[in-house]
């Protein structure tokens, strides 16, 4: 929401091609994000969206960014069942201009967790913070029944799930005497009480998967472009201003024939121009990311959450995911969150990669090991490689071999990894393409910053 309202302000209400473009491209890549609506506060004025917009909705949404105090806020659509809307003001001031709206299909959130979840007997409920229910597919029962918030602070909903367990759950056919039907009884209860509650664990990993992708998504490719257009908006203004005053001077000049002071003001309109160019070649360049606060954490967590996150899409891709983990720690210094990403993208390129690929079994191999100061990891795949003629070019931004793809996430990967104090680079490799990123150790990062 912040790249979507950076692009909204940066436009100053004169085109919103821009931010169309990004709202699809959001919906696109996040299908549970099926509308965005930019509602201007003052009545009357034209509202920007992805699709058509109530008055009903439009004003709910105009009245929620007014009385924000800076939070998202969360509301049940009036107009679409099993569907929430999320509103922000934009800009996030006093001043603000527009309430930007996110419609959630709460169904599409939850996803699809095997035909156990579609049975009668199970039932599942999702509610907002206020206790308004948003998806319920059957009554919860009062017997075996699990509640939990979602661990995320801009969307905090309440997941719930239960189950009835009857007596065709409970009692197989049996012929035995009393006590052995008393003992299978007890066995039976308690192992479908276990079984319940693992599979409710497995129904709030999956919810905390949803939250953790969107995170690491959005961190490598909204985030990156609405950052860089509030800068390209900012840092232009200034130039464009100077050469908009120096082209309405140059034409009075012109009317009174004062050619002197002409070739002055188009001198110091062709320095401003320059100057424009030289912005957009550093922003063509990527900016420096500004530094964050770092500590000592495992590396291996971080693998293993990367691992949990591409298994199934893995598996529904028929490529092997092997991860080659020391058994004790390996600790280095860095942004965890940050280190992460740059292994979730570099797996799913190597996934990608072997889409359509024909030859032996599809596999992606991920090998952490210790050196003498330093800690590696490299992420290998057995399919095509990259063409010798994009390797020299390979961590530029906006670079990519895939149709559709922004060509952000290795250039992204390299800041990160630079910001930690390391490297990452391609290894030559007769088969596939393996990507290797060096991090100091923990403690030879804390002895070279001592």
């Amino acid at each position: 929401m912040t790249a979507l309202s950076a692009v909204a302000v940066a436009s100053e209400g004169r085109r919103h091609d821009l931010f169309l473009d990004v709202a699809r491209t959001i919906t696109r890549f996040y299908p549970r994000i099926d509308e965005v609506q930019l509602v201007p506060l003052e009545p009357g004025a034209e509202t920007i969206g992805t699709a058509t917009l109530d008055a009903v909705t439009a004003e709910g949404i105009r009245a929620a960014a007014k009385a924000s105090d800076g939070r998202i806020t969360l509301l049940p659509h009036p107009q679409r069942p099993d569907h929430y809307m999320m509103v922000k003001r934009s800009p996030n001031t006093d001043e603000a201009r527009y309430g930007l709206m996110l419609a959630i299909d709460a169904g599409k959130l939850i996803g699809d967790g095997g035909p156990f979840w579609t049975r009668p007997s199970t039932a599942v409920r999702l509610s907002l913070p206020d206790g308004h229910n948003l998806l319920q597919r059957a009554a919860l029962p009062d017997a075996i029944r699990f509640s939990r918030p979602l661990s995320s602070v801009s969307q905090p909903l309440l997941l719930e799930t239960g189950m009835d367990i009857g007596l065709s759950d409970m009692f197989p056919p049996v012929q035995t005497g009393l006590t052995f039907v008393t003992l299978t009884l007890a066995y039976l209860a308690g192992l479908a009480a276990l079984r319940q509650r693992a599979r409710t664990r497995a129904a709030e990993q999956q919810a905390r998967l949803s939250a953790l992708d969107s995170r690491l998504t959005h961190a490598s490719r909204v985030n990156a472009l609405g950052e860089m257009a509030s800068g390209m908006a900012h840092e232009l203004t200034q130039p464009l201003t100077a050469i908009l005053a120096q082209a309405q001077a140059g034409r009075r000049l012109l009317t009174q024939r004062n050619h002197a002071a002409l070739a002055a003001v188009l001198d110091d309109t062709v320095s401003q121009a320059r100057r424009a160019s030289g912005i957009l070649e550093r922003f063509r360049n990527w900016s420096q990311p500004h530094a964050t606060p770092v500590s000592a954490f495992d590396l291996r967590r971080a693998l293993g959450n990367v691992e949990a996150l591409l298994e199934q899409d893995a598996l529904s891709r028929r490529i092997q995911l092997e991860f080659h983990l020391p058994e004790t720690p390996v600790s280095v210094v860095g942004d965890p969150v940050e280190i992460e990403q740059v292994a979730f993208n570099l797996v799913r390129n190597a996934m990608e990669a072997l889409d359509g690929h024909a030859g032996e079994t599809p596999r992606v191999t991920v090998t952490l090991k210790e050196e003498d100061a330093s800690v590696v990891f490299d992420v290998a795949d057995n399919g095509p490689g990259i063409p010798e003629t994009l390797r020299p070019r390979l961590f530029t931004p906006f670079v990519t071999t895939r149709a559709g793809g922004t060509g952000l996430g290795l250039a992204l990967s390299q800041r990160l990894v630079e910001r930690a104090g390391g490297e990452i680079a391609l290894v030559a490799s007769d088969d596939g393409a393996t990507f290797r990123v060096t991090l100091p150790r923990a403690r030879a990062r804390q002895e070279e910053t001592a």
